[in-house]
């Protein structure tokens, strides 16, 4: 049996439209921001189930949800489960509460609704009913606490002390956890009153439970000589403070009280759990690692119940390579179960892109807006090889984008170097703004989009989080063959035809609307919902830069690309970085004198020689290396924007790089609270 779907409405965060969460066999991660529900949802799971400690929840007023505006309109939570794939023996013990369908080979299902009611005050206080029932509407007979206990969830909270969690004391974590394992009152009890300690042998040590164990110490204490010894000397006291007749005599007994469970959990609480061969005291990581393994006993391999492990951020106070042993070991245990019928059910939640990165793409949830988006096959607009991809390349560096407000999705090291800082000096900046960058290196831009797109979008909603893919145009203007060096003259011009294998293409290669289509071809291939492509107007990201508004940053961008030439081949290395500079800028002005007389000459347009002049710096002779160039270019701009406050980058940029900064700054997915 496994948890298919929840159902949660009017609780906390989530209001009366309600959120439906889909979970899938195994281990499932829940991921997203801050304030997005993911905690709501784990702790909805508790209430419906109930945990294996026995915690006892009781819902509050701060549980309804309320508006905006801090008001409570509801007055009714409703938190519903669906559990498929029963086995035999929870069809046996779910027997009645089970629903059919209409079919003869229907499998039957556990549909399982938690209701919870204000019903006014009692003595002062607000009284909150609840109900279970089973059903799919929750019509169906009230789950007797039997049944419930075989649901209960193993519960990991998030931000744990867990040097305190297992240390001893009043109810202390450790001794819940022993005393819910099946076996805790095994073994004979021991008779205090009538035992011979002197005949008592080993093999009868052995027979003893826990409890006999208890009482047999206390046994031993109280036989002690020193023991002995301080009570025959309180009663030598007492002899003497007494009145004629007074027949009062002391005894030292341990203290304990209560029926046998008491005194067994008492017991308990006297546990520690260690780590025994380390020196020094263990740090919050290693505390952390100790802790879950304890809560792990919970999971019984030979349990008969459903076996639901919740932890809420496992990444707590852990370093990154343990992180992900973590995640394995949590897979191995669902894979080694794997054959059972009853295999265990795991669900994380977390913000760490190491753990997003393990978790396979079929068991991810991205939570957002209050809505729970799976990123399964069949829920997004990928298709089945675009999985078999992502399994591969989705590694940590990409997994920051289910955390995102806003992702920016480019094709190149140089521009996931120059986006975030062109942003920043335009007032957008990506941190302010919960915005990720993604270089998916050229390949599979358009399938990283596609997670975000919906393939049910009329029953799902829209994933609202805003997907800039930015990419280049890969056209040419016309003289930019001749100057990249490509051909000589019009005699050397390959004819484009079809089935041509040329890979470049120029303007002139397109009649009337056919660079416009071209244009939009290119778009269509990852644009809709909340995902939008926006294509270089001209040629490249270096080529545009240079381009636009009238060549406003050519200099900079020329600048940029001989710095990285000189620093790569350590010319002038005995020159300061400012002589460098003057060094790359009088070459510029010899570079734009040049590009004038050649348009000139041939009646081309200045700007598409000069842009095109510049960006041969980058594909001809020495070749600048494009990302070490973005990294001289981002300095010479952050120089310029803080020594001119008037300087207007906006007004230089391409427009498609402007609108691809505004679109993904846009906000669209504000975290609801809760």
């Amino acid at each position: 049996m496994y948890l298919s779907e929840l159902n949660i409405s009017n609780f906390r965060s989530f209001g009366p439209d309600g959120i439906t969460v889909k979970f899938r066999e195994g281990l499932t991660a829940l991921v997203g921001e801050n304030d997005s529900g993911k905690t709501a949802a784990i702790d909805a799971l508790r209430f419906l189930l109930g945990t294996t400690d026995q915690e006892w929840l009781r819902f509050s007023d701060d549980d309804f949800h309320k508006t905006s505006e801090g008001n409570s309109e509801s007055s009714e939570i409703k938190i519903s489960g669906t559990f498929k794939k029963l086995t035999h023996g929870d069809k046996l013990g779910f027997a009645e509460y089970l629903t059919y369908g209409v079919g003869q080979g229907d499998e039957p299902i556990l549909h399982l609704t938690l209701t919870a009611k204000r019903m006014g005050t009692r003595a002062g206080r607000p009284y909150i009913a609840t109900d279970l029932r089973s059903g799919k509407h929750g019509e169906g007979p009230n789950l007797d606490n039997n049944c419930r206990l075989l649901l209960a969830a193993t519960y990991l909270r998030p931000l744990r002390d867990a040097e305190r969690e297992l240390s001893s004391g009043r109810n202390s974590r450790l001794s819940m956890v022993l005393n819910s394992l099946d076996g805790v009152d095994v073994g004979e009890l021991f008779d205090a009153e009538s035992a011979d300690l002197s005949l008592f042998s080993p093999d009868e040590i052995k027979k003893l439970g826990l409890l006999g164990l208890g009482d047999l110490f206390n046994k031993l204490i109280v036989s002690h000589p020193h023991i002995e010894n301080g009570n025959s000397k309180v009663n030598n006291h007492l002899e003497e403070l007494q009145l004629h007749g007074d027949s009062l005599k002391s005894s030292i007994s341990v203290s304990q009280s209560g029926s046998d469970s008491q005194r067994l959990r008492q017991l308990l609480e006297k546990l520690t759990l260690n780590v025994d061969n380390t020196s020094g005291r263990l740090g919050l990581g290693s505390n952390n690692i100790l802790f879950i393994a304890c809560e792990l006993i919970l999971l019984a391999d030979d349990q008969d119940n459903f076996p639901l492990l919740l932890i809420e951020e496992p990444e707590a106070h852990v370093h990154a390579q343990r992180q992900l042993r973590l995640i394995q070991y949590l897979q191995k245990i669902v894979n080694l179960k794997e054959d059972k019928e009853n295999k265990p059910q795991v669900i994380i939640t977390t913000h760490s892109p190491n753990l997003a990165s393990e978790v396979a793409l079929n068991n991810l949830i991205i939570i957002r807006a209050g809505k729970a988006f799976s990123t399964a096959d069949g829920e997004t607009k990928l298709d089945s090889d675009d999985y078999k991809f992502l399994s591969r390349f989705l590694d940590v560096t990409k997994a920051n984008l289910f955390f995102a407000r806003g992702v920016m999705i480019v094709e190149g090291d140089a521009e996931n170097i120059l986006m975030p800082t062109l942003a920043t000096c335009i007032g957008k900046d990506f941190t302010e703004h919960g915005v990720s960058m993604v270089n998916v290196g050229g390949v599979g831009l358009r399938r990283y989009a596609k997670i975000f797109m919906r393939k049910n979008a009329e029953q799902d909603g829209i994933q609202p989080t805003p997907v800039a893919c930015v990419t280049d145009l890969d056209v040419m203007p016309d003289c930019g063959p001749y100057i990249i060096k490509i051909i000589k003259d019009n005699s050397d011009w390959p004819i484009l035809e079809n089935g041509d294998e040329r890979k470049w293409r120029a303007k002139r290669d397109f009649q009337g609307t056919g660079l416009d289509e071209h244009k939009e071809k290119i778009k269509s291939k990852a644009h809709g919902q909340s995902v939008k492509s926006f294509v270089a107007d001209e040629w490249t990201l270096e080529y545009d830069l240079a381009f636009a508004n009238d060549n406003a940053l050519a200099e900079e961008v020329y600048i940029a690309a001989q710095l990285a030439i000189w620093d790569e081949g350590e010319n002038h290395s005995g020159k300061t970085a400012k002589e460098k500079f003057d060094m790359a800028q009088t070459k510029y002005a010899v570079l734009k004198e040049e590009a004038d007389k050649l348009a000139a000459d041939k009646d081309w347009e200045k700007k598409e020689v000069l842009a095109s002049k510049v960006y041969a710096m980058y594909v001809t002779g020495s070749k600048a290396s494009k990302s070490i160039a973005a990294q001289y270019l981002c300095e010479i701009i952050l120089d310029k924007t803080k020594r001119d406050k008037d300087y207007d980058l906006r007004a230089s940029l391409p427009s498609y790089v402007v609108e691809a900064i505004d679109y993904v700054t846009s906000n669209l997915n504000t975290a609801p609270g809760g």
